[in-house]
């Protein structure tokens, strides 16, 4: 276990007094290396700044955020690693709000009123499991997903205690990285074990990334009439019929999740954009008004929830709000980034409503030039530009933008849906247009990089094939041609640490597009040859190891 004394340790606390009391208790356990927070934003701060062993937060951290929301920010963003321990401290008795910190799966979470021994006992339990999982920790920090992969299967017999945590662990990762199929036989084996109810949520969700969504949504109703506030399920079984195409009953199961745990804003969000799919403007309005209230109190606020509400009030005729609510996001978010985007973009959708159809095409504009260059543009809001390019008669720009979008997709979804934008407004032409323009963009740098291979320039392949990775990171010829490249250099150059290791992140990031793919096994299967030809050890390669084969000259490159 960690010692006590070398921790450093954050404390999250509003209240002055209750600051005291757990300065004097962690003092006690000769903890000295103690920092604290009164607010969730100079919590955030210091976060960012540096790095913490375990953090202990109130629940209630006064008037705006509470300390759910504040997991909920620091998990979805990724500002805490994995070895953080965050310990939730509360004295809220209300159902719902316990209900939903506990669904955000903090490492543990204690009640008031405090005492030292339940502290100590708690932070102890917490470091030893965490000492156990810190091999898993650091593989996955430094993305060796072979490593993480092998310290599971490794762990799941030499740590007993923790067997079905590691599967649990493993099945998760094998998700991540796009093998459905092995994931899910993990969580059936987790299930032939113990009938746990995560599990079960696993499994559903391994049929819904295959598309078998007749077979999760049993799974998941189920899972909701048996654990009425397992509120996970809530949310897959409403995408789930969502992509059924049933919105009505979708929109009654989240409006049950919001009723049990109302605080947890991608909820919100989610139940609005569904009501707005089924033509309740009232119930989206209503919604996304407390979205934007929430989102105030937050260091992580998002312009394109005041986008979203404009939407829906619009929808309403109600374009004096939406003129109000453009207004407030002007001055509540003049730093955010992707603001200016938005704030081109509501002005666009106000002026269409006022049939002011030469303002609102300049408005457009302005929202495609305040994002030029701006990567961190969500697919979402680019979507919108894209329907508010097609509207307002600037099919070029909505084209290019779609090409764009196709180039950065990360996963099968936001390809399809980056397709889909053009098609859903009866634009086949244009989607078959960017469709062939992708084509042709991919076909050309695959000649070059195949071209400086077979003229021995190893060095100049990798660098015109991890070029085209960077602007084609969505592709998966693009990303398979770039992992042959790769191992083609280490098969004539010799073995190259960095190069495997971008090979390993290539191959992941394919299973994730197109985990069908068949070059994915040759592909993998010439890098564990390379791996013994070389001596590397077993658990650096890309799977479990095969009987031995020579390195395969014959794949080619994919044209």
């Amino acid at each position: 276990m960690s010692a006590l004394d070398k921790l450093k340790v954050l404390v999250i606390e509003a209240n002055q007094g209750m600051r005291a009391q757990l300065r004097t208790m962690l003092e006690g356990f000769r903890i000295t290396g103690v920092q604290f927070a009164p607010t969730a934003g100079s919590a955030v701060r210091k976060l960012r700044e540096s790095g913490f062993d375990v953090i202990f937060c109130d629940h209630d951290l006064g008037e705006g955020q509470d300390g759910q929301h504040l997991l909920e920010d620091l998990r979805s963003r990724a500002i805490i690693p994995r070895r953080t321990l965050f310990i939730m401290i509360t004295s809220e008795r209300n159902y719902e709000r316990v209900i939903g910190t506990a669904e955000l799966s903090p490492d543990d979470y204690i009640l008031k009123p405090l005492t030292a021994s339940t502290l100590q006992q708690r932070l102890e339990r917490a470091l030893n499991r965490r000492e156990v999982f810190m091999p898993l920790y650091r593989a996955l920090d430094s993305g060796d997903s072979a490593a993480a992969l092998s310290y599971c299967q490794q762990a799941e017999h030499q740590h007993p205690r923790y067997h079905i945590d590691f599967m649990r662990e493993r099945a998760e990762l094998l998700a991540t990285l796009g093998q459905f199929s092995e994931a899910q036989q993990v969580f059936e084996a987790i299930l032939a074990e113990k009938p746990v109810p995560w599990a079960r949520l696993g499994l559903a969700r391994m049929h819904f990334a295959q598309q078998r969504y007749h077979e999760a949504e049993p799974l998941l109703q189920d899972l909701v009439k048996e654990n009425a506030y397992f509120l996970a399920a809530y949310d897959w079984l409403a995408r789930t019929r969502q992509q059924t195409g049933d919105i009505a009953q979708a929109r009654a199961v989240l409006s049950e999740a919001v009723n049990m745990s109302p605080h947890r804003i991608g909820r919100l969000r989610t139940y609005a954009a569904v009501s707005m799919d089924a033509g309740d403007f009232e119930s989206a309005e209503s919604t996304l008004t407390e979205v934007v209230r929430k989102g105030k109190y937050s260091d992580f606020r998002v312009p394109e929830d005041h986008v979203a509400l404009v939407r829906a009030q619009l929808a309403r005729d109600r374009v004096e709000e939406a003129e109000a609510t453009a207004r407030d996001l002007d001055k509540s978010m003049p730093g955010v980034p992707e603001a200016s985007v938005c704030s081109a973009l509501t002005r666009a959708l106000i002026h269409k409503a006022r049939n002011d159809h030469d303002k609102a095409r300049q408005a457009v504009l302005d929202a495609l030039a305040a994002g030029a260059g701006n990567a961190d543009l969500s697919r979402e809001l680019k979507q919108q530009l894209v329907e508010a390019c097609l509207a307002n008669r600037l099919d070029a720009e909505g084209s290019e933008l779609v090409a764009d979008m196709l180039r950065t997709a990360e996963d099968v979804h936001s390809l399809e849906s980056s397709r889909a934008v053009l098609r859903k407004h009866g634009r086949d032409d244009l989607a078959d247009a960017v469709e062939q323009k992708i084509h042709a963009e991919v076909k050309n740098v695959v000649a070059r990089g195949a071209q400086k291979a077979q003229a021995g320039d190893f060095d100049g392949a990798v660098q015109e094939m991890m070029g085209a990775v960077r602007k084609l990171p969505g592709n998966p010829h693009v990303l398979l041609n770039a992992t042959l490249a790769l191992l083609r250099h280490i098969e004539h150059k010799g073995w190259n640490e960095r190069f495997a290791d971008q090979a390993r992140m290539l191959i992941n990031r394919t299973r994730k597009l197109d985990p069908d793919n068949s070059r994915l096994e040759a592909l993998t299967q010439f890098m564990q040859n390379l791996a013994r030809k070389y001596g590397v050890r077993a658990d650096r390669a890309t799977a479990p190891q095969e009987p031995e084969r020579p390195p395969n000259p014959g794949i080619a490159w994919m044209r």
